[in-house]
């Protein structure tokens, strides 16, 4: 079915609004793409602002709650959230191209198409009308007549008797020129009518039926373009649909990865200090006049050292002279009092009130439970071997780029590479160092109990500059055992009064004796300071009671003394 063949040419007017309309169609449909294209825009980054808002930064504390299962999988939705938002971009993007630039660019060659075959038709149209008005039958008409009228006057003019020879050859000349004029108005006549006809024929059966064809294809190649178009609308989703699909097939897979149980054992293994449960506190019975000191706590307290007047017991109201022959001091007091220190200060653990105030931190993570200093030392290792590594390379690589240079001179100066490769050298050592010193922090006999050690020095240092000063001040006291003064700067006097005591006062320090036994339940490294190691099963001495601080003091049989956990143990005291 052709346009050319079936609509009369008068109905270009028709032709041409249907052309504009179909041509309209493919404008408001690049226009609906190009909408569609912007809400597809927008909610792709909206979507990537929703992820971002609730992504954690990077260092903060919701970062070091990801290594939770449930709090991954909300990473990991977002991930796939943020990638859905990037197919919808991608959507967008193929859409503007495939479907609003290509029919766009397409639309203007059709308007351009359907321009120049309407300008033809005009120009045809044109041409026929100008044919049409050179086709002059009037005056072929009045040719006619004027020779008829001529003819009919030649003849009247030969009938009349009145009228002579001249005036009847004269009026037979005029009738002969009127029929001759007459004639080839006749003959232009038929001429223009041949030529208008033959044009009109050209118009009708030719030149618009090819034009109305050529705009039927026209037509339809809009037509077909734009049903690609609207095949493309659809396909360019369903394109991406499988890339869609796995993005949500992954938050289907993050909702399915949760694991409570794994997230319960993550918590443990983050937060684990490492730290022995307290023991139970003693029943103290007051109203047998036991006075015990007894701690604020059940963990993190000190023993209460013993001053220097109860190391002399319990007569204090005598004149205390540090050289009288009942003195426990002997021959070296300083070492004397440094021992009863040794003896009541007894190793710390940390207790919960304790873990509850915020530690200085230390360089060497001394300020966390065991478990948590382990996997900070750990860490600080492999950073530290990570940089390491990175100064090595580099210097591998300045040293092969220095000999390449001393090798070719035109490619560089050697010279010039020094600075880098010394600095590179300072980096490795000083690297060097601080992995030799965190490893010797992170050695099992300083991981044991790093906190208990540390207080330990502490508190031992305080006292022994404590029982110095006291020392000192007794030592320049200026009275004597029979209320005598001594003379400072007499040399002789002391040299005589130790020698005298070397002699004849100097005595043994005595053993606390024993007050009943404990037989070893578990296991005890012993690796802290004060303390001693213990095997299950074993038997030993029990020299002071738990205090409720959850350490007892024993010795065994060879003499040596310190701290194990009551826990540890099953005590029987001797009654």
């Amino acid at each position: 079915q052709e346009w050319g063949r079936f609509l009369f040419p008068d109905q270009y007017d028709i032709i041409d609004k249907h052309t504009q309309s179909g041509l309209e169609l493919v404008e408001k449909y690049v226009k609906f793409v190009k909408e569609r294209t912007e809400i597809e825009q927008n909610y792709a980054k909206q979507l990537r602002n929703l992820t971002k808002k609730y992504n954690p930064k990077r260092g903060c504390k919701e970062e070091q709650e990801c290594r939770f299962s449930n709090h991954q999988s909300f990473l990991d939705i977002l991930n796939e959230m943020n990638d859905y938002a990037g197919q919808r971009e991608l959507i967008a993007e193929n859409m503007m191209m495939n479907i609003c630039i290509e029919l766009t660019k397409y639309l203007q060659e059709l308007k351009m198409e359907r321009k120049t075959h309407l300008s033809e038709a005009k120009k045809s149209q044109q041409s026929l009308e100008s044919t049409y008005k050179q086709l002059d039958s009037k005056r072929f008409e009045r040719e006619w007549r004027e020779a008829d009228k001529a003819a009919q006057y030649a003849e009247k003019t030969d009938q009349d008797i009145n009228a002579t020879k001249a005036d009847v050859e004269k009026a037979k000349q005029q009738a002969n020129m009127r029929t001759h004029i007459a004639e080839e108005c006749k003959n232009d006549y038929a001429a223009q009518l041949q030529k208008y006809n033959k044009e009109q024929s050209q118009f009708y059966f030719s030149d618009m039926p090819l034009i109305f064809n050529k705009l039927q294809d026209m037509d339809e190649r809009r037509v077909r373009k734009l049903a690609q178009g609207y095949v493309l609308f659809s396909d360019t989703e369903r394109h991406v649909m499988p890339i869609i699909g796995k993005c949500l097939e992954g938050v289907t897979k993050a909702g399915t990865n949760v694991n409570e149980r794994n997230d319960s054992i993550a918590l443990i293994e983050q937060y684990k200090s490492g730290f022995e449960r307290p023991g139970d506190l003693d029943f103290e019975d007051y109203s047998q006049g036991i006075n015990r000191a007894s701690s604020d706590s059940s963990l993190g307290t000190l023993g209460t050292p013993k001053g220097p007047l109860e190391l002399l017991g319990k007569n204090r109201s005598k004149p205390f002279w540090l050289f009288s022959k009942k003195s426990k001091f002997g021959r070296d007091p300083l070492s004397y009092c440094l021992k009863e220190i040794n003896k009541t200060v007894k190793p710390r653990i940390s207790s919960f009130r304790t873990l509850g105030r915020m530690p200085t931190v230390t360089e060497d993570f001394g300020h966390l439970p065991p478990e948590q200093r382990r996997k900070r030392l750990q860490q600080k290792l492999d950073d530290i071997g990570k940089e390491l590594q990175k100064e090595v390379d580099q210097s591998e690589a300045l040293e092969k780029m220095k000999d390449v240079y001393e090798k070719n001179p035109q490619m560089g100066d050697p010279a010039s590479l020094s600075p880098q490769i010394n600095q590179t050298a300072q980096n490795m050592e000083r690297l060097r160092l601080e992995l030799s010193k965190y490893e010797v922090m992170d050695s099992p006999l300083l991981a044991t109990n790093p906190d208990a050690e540390t207080s330990l020095m502490a508190v031992s240092k305080c006292t022994v500059v404590i029982y110095l000063y006291l020392l000192l001040s007794i030592c320049v006291s200026p009275s004597s055992p029979d209320g005598t003064h001594s003379e400072e700067g007499t040399p002789d006097s002391s040299q005589a009064i130790y020698a005298e005591f070397d002699d004849d006062f100097e005595e043994e320090e005595e053993l606390v004796a024993p007050i009943g036994q404990c037989t070893a339940m578990y296991n005890f490294p012993g690796a802290s300071e004060g303390t001693i190691t213990m095997q299950e099963g074993e038997v030993l001495s029990v020299v002071e009671e738990d205090k409720g601080d959850g350490w007892t003091r024993v010795r065994r049989a060879n003499g040596n003394e310190g701290y194990i956990p009551t826990s540890y143990v099953s005590i029987s005291l001797s009654k």
